[in-house]
């Protein structure tokens, strides 16, 4: 059985402060309400929590304004990696994404493990395009350069 509620807080897959959802019943129970991320649905609560929504639909649109600016700035970088190598030009190990944004960092550009879409790490030379995601709604891509030392 479904149930509307009001959410009180934002929940990733569902929704933001201040809309209304239907989820289990079960979920409500056990989880939204105790949590304090929702309520039930009623006038006075849709009032109270409507300036907090104007709010985070405002930081929402800066948020994804910066990350678009940002976006632009990969146009214009790449990074490139040193790697040891084997006679046969086989690679020493592999790259990863922390050594990825490591060397984004020396660019003057600040990253998180997670915004690195990189699903497993690097094990050849080459130059690779990593999806790099700035913002739900934004992503990029950057272009990756192993090479030889």
């Amino acid at each position: 059985m479904a149930v509307e509620v009001l959410l009180m807080d934002a929940v990733p897959g569902l929704g933001i402060e201040g809309d209304v959802v239907r989820v289990a019943d079960g979920y409500a129970r056990n989880y939204l309400f105790p949590k304090g991320k929702a309520s039930e649905v009623t006038e006075g609560k849709k009032r109270q929590i409507e300036k907090k929504r104007i709010e985070r639909l405002e930081q929402m649109r800066w948020e994804r304004a910066t990350a678009e600016e940002l976006a632009k700035k990969f146009e214009s970088i790449s990074c490139t990696i040193s790697v040891k190598t084997a006679e046969s030009g086989k690679m020493f190990g592999s790259v990863t994404a922390a050594q990825i944004i490591e060397k984004i960092a020396e660019q003057g550009v600040v990253l998180d493990r997670n915004q690195v879409a990189l699903d497993e790490p690097l094990h050849e030379l080459g130059v690779f395009d990593i999806t790099i995601s700035l913002h739900p709604e934004v992503k990029t891509a950057l272009k990756v350069w192993i090479v030889e030392e």
